[in-house]
């Protein structure tokens, strides 16, 4: 039964994309690279300040990142170990987030974006990527993304039962500011990497 609802979905996947205005990160659109698919946004909730002093304000311009669930939820069906699953998330994660910034640095208003934005319920280990976890303070709208979140999270167990639906986690919203998302995850060119080694060689 789960089988034959991932395959659905990846049928269906297709029309949820193009209704969202969402944009793969990755060379080939058919066989995308990278694990997010995204679109600018502007903010609407409240002012948050970010550990590095970004403040985000309503209407600032945000990229805002989606997970390609049904993608990763195929890829790792077969795996039986939820703990192995988590610890996959936070690998693919972690190697979609060099193209994540590239794709806001290179991006034709990127003077303008002031971070990335997000909403999950995987909050362990999004500190360690960079991420801010903020809570959702909307009732009405995190009980939304509860709703919404709840098919997945069942999929993406490997034995989902009623206690799982009790025990779901509550969603967050996830920023990072552009500045911290580049100074982490885009590497300068191999002969600047010498030097800069060099420089701090004869400075220390």
């Amino acid at each position: 039964m789960r089988k034959a609802i991932v395959k659905l979905w990846l049928l269906v996947d297709p029309l949820y994309y193009w209704l969202t205005r969402l944009t793969y990160i990755g060379r080939y659109r058919k066989h995308p690279s990278n694990i997010f698919r995204v679109r600018l946004t502007r903010y609407k909730g409240k002012e948050v300040m970010l550990e590095d002093g970004t403040l985000i304000k309503k209407n600032d311009i945000l990229v805002k990142i989606h997970l390609h669930n049904v993608r990763l939820i195929n890829d790792f069906f077969h795996v039986k170990n939820d703990v192995k699953k988590a610890f996959y998330i936070y690998n693919v994660v972690k190697e979609s987030l060099p193209g994540l910034a590239t794709y806001v640095l290179t991006h034709k208003r990127s003077a303008e974006i002031k971070g990335i934005i997000g909403i999950t319920t995987l909050n362990k280990g999004t500190k360690r990527l960079g991420f801010e976890s903020v809570s959702i303070q909307n009732i009405f709208y995190k009980c939304i993304k509860m709703t919404t979140f709840l098919p997945i999270h069942l999929l993406s167990l490997s034995h989902p039962n009623f206690h799982n639906v009790v025990k779901q986690p509550i969603p967050k919203y996830i920023f990072m500011s552009k500045s911290r998302l580049i100074s982490m995850y885009v590497r300068p060119p191999k002969p600047i990497r010498n030097l800069q080694r060099r420089e701090r060689d004869v400075s220390s």
